[in-house]
């Protein structure tokens, strides 16, 4: 029997892409195998979204290809960087036998046998025909939580982002195919549904002409076995008052929304081509948080090109007024084929990391703050490992992967995806610490 690994780099988008990947080879008999030391084919889904992206999937590309030496036959690389870089990878790494784009997945058995028949394979330039509601999916999350995919590619024309170019235009999965694939889901212990897109706010608005997320969580919130449910990727663009009353009310539905925003100046959301202005998204923070215990995340973009000093400091006055309970930031990575590669006033390596920093400090000591807040509350944890005498989970304040964690003391065994309730005791920069009720 043929063993196949999947090594998923980059978000949680390409994580379900891979999860697809490994039900259809699942289904075609072909043994599914955790350690790249063990397969006979090794698919690596890529990430080409910005040059430490790149970077990571090239690397791990050029380090597993030393495999062929040992057991290896076939090393196949997948996702973004192989629909953005397709000929260049295929020509200059010769340790790579196939290169799949995003929109080609689907074909991968077929691809698989190809390789191991001797042929190097290229597929790519179909990212607007992906259509893989209905395909198996093998879930390689824990048990208790799980990503669904709500619609693919993205209209949005933001100057500095190559995503569309790479995942098609948008298209939303009818809310039936969805419902289904939630039903399986739950079948198989997921608890919590981490809903995503690369825009999940504009959901439906192309195949039933309007936004209809809060459409879709009702009739996710009727699976009897689900118990959260968490929106990823929200634009403050699309976010209707319909979905705000509908995160207040759906108990099913955690009131955490990531809002990606990007800046704060309204020149410089101008030159970035969003679609909202400042005003607009003060609007709808003070929207959301008239929900009792909303929790917002955000990312940020610092060093932008032409980025002053004082558009730089409208964003610190504005983060630390607002005080985000959750913030990432990004360095501006300048990407070809994107419009922002070619402006005028391009800021200098040395003060986007300047600037990064002093973002990452300010954030650091809100996030403690609003952490100190919670010591004395109760929250309900999803138990997600055991590490040094302590165990460890999620309340519906942190996202996996991207947030932070509440560490238990318990005088019990618990066992990972149960859900407790914790009394906070202390609070770290990230962190929090409690005591099992």
């Amino acid at each position: 029997m043929v063993n196949v690994g999947i090594i998923s780099l980059g978000c949680a988008k390409n994580t379900v892409d891979s999860e697809k990947m490994l039900g259809i080879i699942k289904e075609k008999g072909y043994n599914i195998v955790n350690n790249e030391n063990d397969a006979d084919v090794l698919i690596i889904n890529t990430c080409g979204f910005i040059e430490s992206a790149k970077r990571e999937s090239i690397n791990y590309i050029i380090e597993m290809g030393k495999l062929k030496e040992k057991r290896l036959k076939s090393l196949i690389a997948a996702g973004c960087l192989s629909e953005r870089y397709k000929e260049e990878l295929l020509s200059n790494l010769p340790e790579l036998d196939a290169v799949i784009g995003t929109g080609d997945f689907l074909k991968i058995s077929e691809i698989i046998e190809s390789t191991l028949n001797g042929k190097r394979v290229l597929e790519y330039g179909h990212a607007d025909e992906l259509d893989d509601a209905n395909s198996p999916r093998m879930l390689s999350t824990p048990k208790h939580y799980g990503y669904l995919k709500i619609a693919e590619g993205c209209n949005n024309k933001c100057s500095f982002c190559i995503i569309p170019k790479l995942r098609g235009h948008y298209r939303s999965v009818k809310i039936e195919d969805l419902v289904n694939e939630a039903k399986i889901m739950a079948k198989n212990g997921v608890r919590e549904l981490i809903l995503i897109a690369e825009d999940t706010t504009k959901y439906g608005i192309d195949i039933y002409k309007k936004f209809m997320l809060p459409t879709l969580l009702r009739e996710l919130s009727k699976i009897d076995e689900i118990k959260w449910i968490r929106i990823l990727y929200a634009y403050p663009d699309s976010i209707t008052d319909e979905l705000i009353e509908e995160i207040r009310t759906n108990s099913k539905l955690l009131k955490y929304i990531d809002m990606p925003l990007q800046h704060s100046n309204n020149d410089v959301l101008k030159r970035m081509k969003r679609n909202t202005q400042k005003e607009k998204i003060e609007e709808i923070i003070d929207k959301l948080r008239t929900i009792s215990g909303m929790v917002i995340r955000t990312t940020f973009i610092v060093g932008f090109p032409g980025e002053t000093d004082a558009e730089f400091n409208d964003l610190k006055d504005f983060i630390k007024e607002k005080k985000f309970n959750k913030l990432g930031v990004f360095a501006y990575s300048r990407e070809e084929d994107t419009e922002a590669y070619d402006m005028p006033n391009q800021v200098p390596e040395k003060i986007k990391k300047k600037r990064y920093n002093e973002i990452m400090l300010l954030q650091k000591n809100i996030s403690l703050n609003n952490n100190k807040s919670l010591i004395g509350t109760e929250l309900e944890i999803v138990v997600e490992g055991y590490k040094d005498g302590l165990y460890y989970g999620r309340s519906y304040i942190d996202a996996p992967d991207i947030d932070g964690v509440t560490f238990v003391k318990a005088d019990r065994k618990l066992n990972i995806g149960d859900f407790v309730k914790v009394k906070i005791s202390k609070a770290f920069d990230y962190d929090l610490m409690g005591e099992l009720l």
